[in-house]
C-alpha cells in the first residue's frame, strides 16, 4: 500500500503503434482462464466443413448407410443385367430415311442365374450371372461343389449385378435370353478396353511432339520440358501427363439404344461403339439415366427365403460330380 498523502499523476499512453504486441493482444493463459470461468469468447464457433447447416444429421460411414444413399439417389437398377461376347461392329440402314446406323453385335451365351446376394447375409441385393461353358475337370473342387449344390452347369464367366431390392431377383437356374432387353430401350455397357502397353505422350495424350528442324535430333516424339522454373517451385506438378501404361481399364458407355434382339441366336444389337476387343466380355444392364419405352414384363418371384437357402445348404455334402448338368 502506498503511504497516505501520495499523489498520482496521470501520464498519457504512447500511440498504439509504439506499444509492444503483448500489450494489445491477450495472452493464451488469459484466454484459457476466460473459457474456464464460463465467459463467452469473442471467437466465432467453428462449423463442421462437411455439414454447415444446423439441424442436419451427420453422414454415416457404414455400408448400410451407403447403400441407403444409393437407393435414395436412384443409382441402382431395378433388374439384373447379362453377360455377352462382343462379336464386332456392323451397320444397318433405316428404310424410311436411308440413314446408316453403326452398331455393335453382342451375343449372349447361355446366361444363367448362379447365386443370390441378400441384404440379410451380405448387406446388399445382387444376382450372380454365369455365362459360357466349362469342363468340370478344369475347375476346383469348391467351385464344383457350388455349381452342384445350385444344380447349374459350370460357367466360364461369373459376374454380380446389383439390384435395388428383392423384386429384381431371379430364381437360381433361370436363363436370361436376348429378349430380356426390349427393342428401343437404352442400356449401359461395361467392359475392359484394349490394352496398348507402355506408350509415349503423342499416342497416350495426343501431344504434338518437338519441331522437325535442325537441332532436334532423335527427340521429335519426346515429352520435352516437364517442370517449371523458379517461380513454379522448380518441380514437376503431380498429375503431369507423361509416358506410361495405356488402356486396359474398365470403361462404361452409357445410354446405348437397343436396335434389335434375336432369341434364337442370342444376339443383341446396340447403337454405337462398345469398349473392348472382339471376343471380349461385356456387361449389359438397364440404363440408369434413361426410361424404358414400354414397361418391362415383371420378373418371376425368386426363392430367396430361408427355406430355399436351407435346401441349397443340404445339397452341399451330397451332390456328386456325376449330377452336373453339361450343355
Amino acid at each position: 500500500m502506498p503511504p497516505k498523502g501520495t499523489v498520482f499523476l496521470a501520464v498519457p499512453l504512447p500511440p498504439s503503434f509504439l506499444l509492444p504486441r503483448s500489450c494489445l493482444q491477450p495472452s493464451k493463459r488469459a484466454a484459457q482462464q476466460t473459457r474456464s470461468f464460463g465467459i463467452k469468447s469473442i471467437e466465432p464457433p467453428k462449423l463442421n466443413p462437411y455439414n454447415n447447416a444446423p439441424g442436419l444429421p451427420g453422414l454415416l460411414s457404414t455400408p448400410r448407410a451407403a447403400y441407403n444413399r444409393k437407393i435414395q439417389a436412384d443409382v441402382l437398377p431395378l433388374r439384373t443385367g447379362a453377360l455377352a461376347i462382343k462379336k464386332g461392329m456392323t451397320a444397318i440402314y433405316n428404310q424410311e430415311t436411308g440413314e446408316r446406323i453403326p452398331c455393335t453385335v453382342l451375343q449372349l451365351d447361355s446366361n444363367q442365374v448362379i447365386h443370390h446376394k441378400t441384404m440379410k447375409e451380405h448387406g446388399y441385393w445382387a444376382v450372380c450371372v454365369g455365362m459360357g461353358r466349362k469342363d468340370p475337370k478344369n475347375i476346383t473342387k469348391p467351385e464344383l461343389g457350388h455349381f452342384s449344390a445350385q444344380e447349374v452347369p459350370p460357367k466360364r464367366y461369373l459376374q454380380e449385378f446389383r439390384v435395388r431390392d428383392e423384386m429384381g431377383m431371379l430364381s437360381v437356374g433361370e436363363q436370361i435370353k436376348a429378349s430380356w432387353f426390349l427393342d428401343g430401350q437404352f442400356v449401359d455397357t461395361r467392359a475392359d478396353c484394349k490394352g496398348k502397353g507402355f506408350q509415349g505422350v503423342m499416342k497416350r495424350w495426343g501431344f504434338g511432339g518437338q519441331p522437325r528442324s535442325h537441332g532436334h535430333s532423335l527427340s521429335h516424339r519426346s515429352l520435352g520440358s516437364t517442370g517449371n522454373g523458379q517461380g513454379g517451385g522448380s518441380r514437376v506438378y503431380p498429375g503431369k501427363k507423361m509416358p506410361g501404361r495405356m488402356g486396359g481399364q474398365r470403361v462404361t458407355v452409357q445410354n446405348l439404344k437397343v436396335l434389335q434382339t434375336d432369341d434364337e441366336k442370342g444376339i443383341v444389337l446396340v447403337n454405337g461403339a462398345v469398349a473392348g476387343p472382339k471376343g471380349g466380355v461385356v456387361m449389359i444392364q438397364d440404363a440408369l439415366k434413361k426410361a424404358w419405352p414400354d414397361a418391362p414384363p415383371p420378373p418371376k418371384p425368386a426363392k430367396v427365403a430361408e427355406e430355399a437357402r436351407k435346401a441349397v445348404g443340404a445339397k452341399l455334402g451330397s451332390a456328386p460330380q456325376e449330377k452336373l448338368k453339361t450343355e
